[in-house]
């Protein structure tokens, strides 16, 4: 009855993974432990490069602004699954959904631009030492997150205008854990299909500049490496370099494998896998990925859990 009255209602039915009852607290609680896990991870990372004064430069600065992204997305989508599962229902209201898509939307793009700032920020320190103080000045680095967390609402302005104005011509049923783009394009008229669609493309063009500018950026950053003599100085850059590098593969491999997979009306186990992945576990991972290979940011938080002063 309620699937079928779900089109008359003004919200939207989330199909989420199962409607067996113990699946649905296993995967409440399966995703407060990550949520909180994440959660936490970031929270540390956060407050570490924010008290710690060996953790000023400007890598760490974006890496606490990537930080907030993180903890700001996982706080969009998986708090509303767990509180959907809990109750046993899928519903979400219009407004909850318009929501979640405006902040995740926003948030996913403000990764895509922070980390292109980082992988430029590794170019100047990489290729261009003796200039980088001048280029990556304090003035310079408060600008370029403004204008990525500014940004962030561009890409959330227009999914939610597109969205306004199509109109579902079927079951409001999202075959997802939470209100993705898509998912909810599909429900549209076939005409107004094509408006989602100009604004994706236009959206993934955009992204693909950046993720030019990244791989440029790493080309200039390894030509520069291989070419020391000094196999310190390598290790030093890559210990810095890596961490990022593996942080943008797997944020933009995982999500154009969801995003360029065709909806479907019965989503396998590796779409609802690709989707977790990319909303879920890549905010997670990313502290610990960048924390595994660099000494300062481990000391940060053994004297951050150790309740040591943080001292210079």
């Amino acid at each position: 009855m309620f699937v079928r009255n779900i089109t008359t209602m003004s919200g939207f039915l989330l199909m989420g993974f199962s409607d067996n009852r113990e699946l649905q607290i296993l995967h409440a609680l399966l995703f407060l432990v990550t949520y909180l896990l994440g959660a936490a991870g970031n929270f540390i990372i956060i407050t570490i490069t924010t008290l710690d004064p060996q953790l000023q430069a400007p890598m760490y600065y974006f890496l606490k602004h990537l930080s907030l992204l993180d903890l700001s997305s996982l706080s969009v989508t998986v708090p509303q699954s767990i509180d959907n599962s809990l109750e046993g229902s899928g519903y979400i209201s219009y407004t909850q959904c318009m929501l979640q898509v405006f902040f995740f939307t926003a948030f996913a793009w403000g990764e895509v631009a922070i980390l292109t700032v980082m992988s430029y920020d590794r170019y100047v320190a990489s290729c261009l030492p003796l200039h980088y103080e001048v280029i990556m000045s304090p003035r310079t680095c408060r600008l370029a997150v403004t204008v990525v967390w500014l940004s962030s609402g561009i890409p959330g302005t227009l999914y939610i205008a597109t969205i306004y104005s199509i109109r579902f011509c079927r079951a409001k049923i999202v075959h997802q854990f939470f209100c993705d783009v898509p998912q909810l394009l599909k429900l549209s008229c076939s005409n107004d299909y094509l408006i989602g669609v100009g604004v994706a493309g236009f959206m993934s063009a955009v992204v693909f500049s950046c993720f030019i500018g990244i791989v440029l950026s790493y080309v200039h950053i390894f030509s520069t490496v291989f070419r020391m003599p000094s196999g310190e100085g390598r290790s030093k850059v890559f210990s810095t370099c890596l961490p990022h590098l593996l942080v943008v593969s797997l944020f933009l491999s995982i999500g154009s494998c969801a995003y360029l997979n065709p909806t479907s009306d019965s989503p396998t186990a590796v779409d609802f896998l690709l989707s977790i992945f990319y909303t879920v576990l890549s905010p997670i991972l990313n502290p610990v990925i960048y924390s595994l290979r660099n000494e300062t940011l481990k000391s940060g938080v053994r004297k951050l859990l150790l309740s040591t002063k943080f001292t210079g």
